[in-house]
């Protein structure tokens, strides 16, 4: 009876042993095969990101473009296309400021017959540069949002931009009043702090 006994307990601990392990084992495997979820959206998105791009953004509830990875992939590479537009746009756009400022500078000094010039270039300008202000507003965002303490390139370059998207906007309501002395000063100032800002963002993205 005692031997029953002693071969009965060996047995049990024997396998109590191999069961603990075994729990021990399904736990570990269990602990690996839970990952982290991956994050597919940065913690700060833009408002005009958030419309489009967002979880719950246009894109997402139309069915478009369902939150997932593979379709981010897609997303990053529809962001890099619509900022080197932007970029693109962003010189010409540059370019027609200049031959703006140019024609406008002999307009105010008299020089009438180029009224017609100088709005034709007003609108090149505009559709450039409010086009290419769009593509950086709505694209997609980037997998991340680095937090860069201090002063850098990108900061300048988004401080620059309220600045000359402001002075555009102020340029372009006091166009139809140049005429008027009263407001011609003020338009210019617009449009040159415009430039300058514009100019400025340019530079800055090639530090």
């Amino acid at each position: 009876m005692k031997k029953i006994i002693s071969i009965i307990t060996l047995f049990l601990a024997i396998f109590s042993s191999g069961f603990a392990q075994d729990v021990d084992s399904l736990l570990l495997t269990l602990d690996a095969e839970v990952e982290e979820p991956v994050q597919l959206l940065p913690d700060k998105i833009m408002f005009t990101q958030r419309i489009f791009w967002g979880e719950r953004g246009l894109m997402r509830r139309t069915g478009i473009m369902p939150l997932n990875e593979e379709n981010r992939m897609k997303e990053l590479k529809i962001r890099r296309t619509m900022l080197v537009t932007h970029q693109i746009l962003g010189y010409a756009t540059l370019a027609g400021m200049i031959a703006q400022g140019i024609v406008g500078g002999k307009l105010y000094n008299g020089e009438t017959q180029l009224k017609d010039a100088h709005e034709s270039l007003a609108a090149a300008v505009n559709i450039g540069y409010f086009t290419g202000a769009a593509l950086s507003l709505f694209s997609p965002p980037p997998l991340i949002s680095k937090q860069v303490k201090g002063l850098n390139s990108i900061k300048a370059h988004k401080i620059l931009a309220s600045i000359h998207f402001t002075a555009m906007v102020a340029t372009n309501m006091l166009a139809e009043k140049a005429e008027d002395p009263k407001y011609a000063k003020i338009h210019k100032a617009a449009a040159f702090t415009a430039f300058g800002a514009f100019a400025g963002a340019t530079i800055v993205m090639k530090f």
